[in-house]
């Protein structure tokens, strides 16, 4: 398809987006591709921006609802803090769901975050973060066992390990991440409530601790369209 025809179809696709109430379900994918005249292939490129920038979200087995005015979490990098510290400065709700603790050996990748042998013994938490009901990052956190135990976390935890282990008295120092886009597994999708596939913006992180060891080793998932992430960096030199 051409460039034109493919901006005209975005432009269908915001018109009819735009007459549909927030919460109710488009059209069913072969009906909508008949009706605008087009491949479902080609569709689902078209509503892909609309995805990623919060406005529709599909449903797997269910179908597409738009999702109407999208809160976004707008955050510096230069300073660490967890979602929830965030979303407290803006007033804006997040809570906690699908949270699952486990205690699991270290395969190679873990070990090479955490800088620990493989088969070690660790703490897993996996979490999604909800802002206003809706799913818009999931955060995997993977600490050496005896700097966490399954059981250690709170009843009323925030989802934040960030918090948590400085509400303790934890000494952290420094954090490196490495960000990147990346495209949903089964399992994230199936947790964010997407499509395999969607693109997502992933977060790879250590967190460092004043004797220079990895404290927690992190990797998160966040939809875009609900997050304005930006680094403030000075000259060099």
């Amino acid at each position: 398809m051409a460039h034109f025809p493919f901006q005209r179809l975005q432009a269908d696709l915001a018109n009819l987006i735009a007459r549909t109430p927030p919460g109710q379900r488009l059209t069913s994918e072969p009906e909508l591709a008949k009706q605008l005249g087009v491949s479902r292939a080609t569709l689902r490129e078209a509503m892909r921006t609309f995805e990623t920038q919060g406005i529709i979200r599909r449903r797997q087995g269910s179908g597409t609802y738009v999702v109407g005015k999208v809160p976004v979490i707008d955050a510096g990098l230069e300073v660490l803090e967890s979602l929830d510290t965030m979303a407290r400065r803006m007033n804006l709700e997040i809570s906690v769901g699908e949270l699952h603790v486990e205690q699991v050996e270290a395969d190679k990748a873990m070990a090479e975050g955490l800088g620990v042998a493989e088969r070690s013994l660790l703490t897993r938490v996996r979490r999604v973060m909800c802002a206003e009901g809706r799913p818009v990052a999931y955060l995997v956190d993977t600490l050496p066992a005896e700097r966490l135990k399954p059981d250690e976390l709170p009843e009323k935890f925030n989802g934040s390990v960030l918090d948590f282990m400085l509400g303790r008295g934890d000494r952290l120092t420094v954090s490196r991440a490495a960000i990147s886009a990346t495209n949903a597994t089964a399992e994230v999708a199936k947790a964010l409530e997407i499509q395999r596939g969607d693109v997502l913006l992933q977060f790879v992180s250590q967190l460092y601790d004043e004797s220079g060891k990895v404290a927690d080793y992190t990797v998160s998932y966040f939809i875009p369209g609900y997050f304005h992430f930006h680094v403030v960096r000075r000259i060099g030199g």
